[in-house]
């Protein structure tokens, strides 16, 4: 067995794993390791679907078919070719790859609710999983498949194949290769399923919670990024800080607009250019609404965050399969495999990004207008009328918020029959998840933008000295802020983009001002 990662290993078993525990093991490749206890708790559940799979009587999972199927009666004898058929027939993905993370987030979790003792799978199974992951190998799972009820099917079956040595997986350096190989060459020997196994494999949420763990671990970085390029470009505006004051804030008592306006007032602290112009002198009233409602605005996304958090931690404890063994040893169907609770919260949050990003998106448009800027030159252009500036790079922003309001179209809405109709109402919580993604790389470009432009803004307001804080985050970015005539300009905007996405940004203002809320 093969550890990729100096962390400590991941213990999973019968406690709730937490969000950071999800990022370690799919993101950042922490290992996994196994509870005694919850091992035990697999063999007692096991030993009551062996009890049923003799009973003569049908027990759904266990001696029939599945779905529609669900009445019909299968022998002994036919019972493990029934496990092999199902993952078989159920990994029908199609279209791209997904990510590498996406695929371990949702292994992972499969694993800790096989680790409940609840699905009636033998302790082999969990533990083949926790070997798949520490070695390094990524089933190749696939963008379509799932209707996020009953539960990721698709996805997990592609998982399940790789386990019992079929199908395609990417190796630990990335190749693609047969799961036969890559679990030989790792030391893993294939699962063959027994009864009940193959459902307890597939029959779960895991996909579309895995990627809400994820993205709330993004949004963590991004939110408090937008209140930086936000006071950016108040300073480059020569907008007003006193809409952040506490005892103005206190007024609409909500945490999370009392967070962003207090990291805004920070971030500003010092600022040369705020204070040029608050004086007797400044006769504007009151800035824009992207200036000064910024903090009501990056408030209610941390609100949307917060009750996204609360359901994730939920669905973190949750033993998700149909039908569970219960504690007292029933075996019983039920309907927690359903996505609605993860779906909602998912094109939620989708709709937070893109009123985050289209606000950030009207800052950019702001400096870039002469008539609006207040002295700055059109389009921040060195030379106007050779130059163009930024011009084109506001268009970059504007096109991927107009995608980002198409993506917070909620798919939850939308359901579609399948299974004959057993499966009459659907979640599609895995394509919820799927275009947040989506959501929160063009919220990372947009605030990118936002800060490059706000930074050459900066610039441009020579001898007047921005704040230490955003001029720590304008120093962030390097040369791709600078001013100067036209380059070039693709490079600069995607390396603004990282030191976004990657906390960057954030982490240099934090360096002057320390943690942000």
């Amino acid at each position: 067995m093969t550890l990729l990662s100096t962390l400590a290993p991941v213990r999973v078993g019968l406690e709730a794993l937490t969000i950071g525990d999800v990022v370690a093991v799919a993101r950042h490749d922490a290992p996994v390791s196994l509870t005694p206890a919850s091992l035990a708790a697999m063999r007692d559940s096991r030993a009551v679907v062996d009890a049923l799979a003799a009973d003569p009587a049908p027990h759904y999972g266990v001696s029939t078919g599945f779905g529609a199927l669900a009445t019909t009666f299968i022998d002994r004898e036919r019972r493990a070719q029934l496990q092999l058929s199902l993952v078989r027939s159920h990994a029908a993905g199609s279209g791209p790859e997904v990510e590498r993370e996406v695929v371990r987030a949702l292994m992972l979790l499969r694993l800790s609710t096989l680790l409940t003792g609840r699905t009636g799978a033998r302790p082999v199974v969990a533990e083949t999983y926790a070997a798949i992951l520490n070695a390094g190998i990524t089933p190749v799972v696939h963008e379509y498949g799932s209707l996020g009820c009953s539960g990721d099917l698709a996805p997990l079956s592609h998982v399940a194949l790789a386990a019992i040595g079929e199908g395609p997986v990417r190796d630990p350096d990335g190749a693609r290769c047969t799961s036969r190989d890559a679990l030989a060459a790792a030391g893993i020997a294939p699962l063959v399923l027994e009864e009940k196994e193959g459902l307890a494999l597939i029959n779960g949420t895991d996909g579309m919670l895995g990627q809400l763990a994820l993205a709330l671990t993004d949004l963590e970085t991004l939110v408090g990024t937008a209140d930086i390029t936000a006071a950016m470009s108040v300073e480059a505006l020569l907008g007003s800080d006193s809409p952040f004051a506490p005892d103005l804030q206190a007024l609409r008592p909500h945490p999370g607009i009392g967070a962003a306006a207090e990291n805004m007032r920070r971030v500003l602290a010092g600022s040369g250019i705020v204070a040029s112009h608050r004086t007797a002198d400044c006769t504007r009233v009151q800035d824009a609404y992207s200036l000064r409602c910024a903090p009501q605005v990056a408030g209610a996304v941390r609100a949307t965050m917060a009750h996204a958090r609360e359901v994730a931690g939920h669905e973190l404890a949750a033993a998700v399969d149909n039908p569970v063994v219960t504690l007292d040893g029933r075996v019983e169907s039920n309907g927690s495999f359903h996505g609605a609770p993860v779906a909602y919260v998912l094109d939620f949050l989708a709709i937070a990004v893109a009123d985050l990003a289209s606000m950030s998106e009207r800052r950019i448009d702001r400096m870039l207008d002469p008539s609006r800027s207040h002295g700055l030159p059109p389009f921040l252009a060195h030379e106007v009328g050779v130059d163009s500036g930024l011009m084109i790079a506001q268009y970059t922003a504007a096109g991927i918020v107009s995608e980002l309001k198409r993506l917070a179209a909620p798919a939850s809405v939308d359901s579609i029959p399948s299974s004959a109709m057993q499966e009459d109402h659907v979640s599609m919580g895995w394509h919820a998840a799927r275009k947040l993604r989506t959501a929160i790389d063009g919220l990372a470009r947009v605030l990118g933008i936002e800060a490059m432009t706000a930074a050459r803004a900066q610039s441009l307001r020579a001898p007047l000295a921005p704040s230490p804080a955003t001029e720590a985050a304008a120093s962030s970015l390097g040369d791709h802020a600078a001013p100067g005539p036209d380059r070039f300009l693709a490079p600069d905007i995607d390396a603004a983009a990282a030191a976004v996405r990657t906390g960057e940004v954030r982490a240099a203002v934090e360096s002057v001002v320390g943690p942000l809320a």
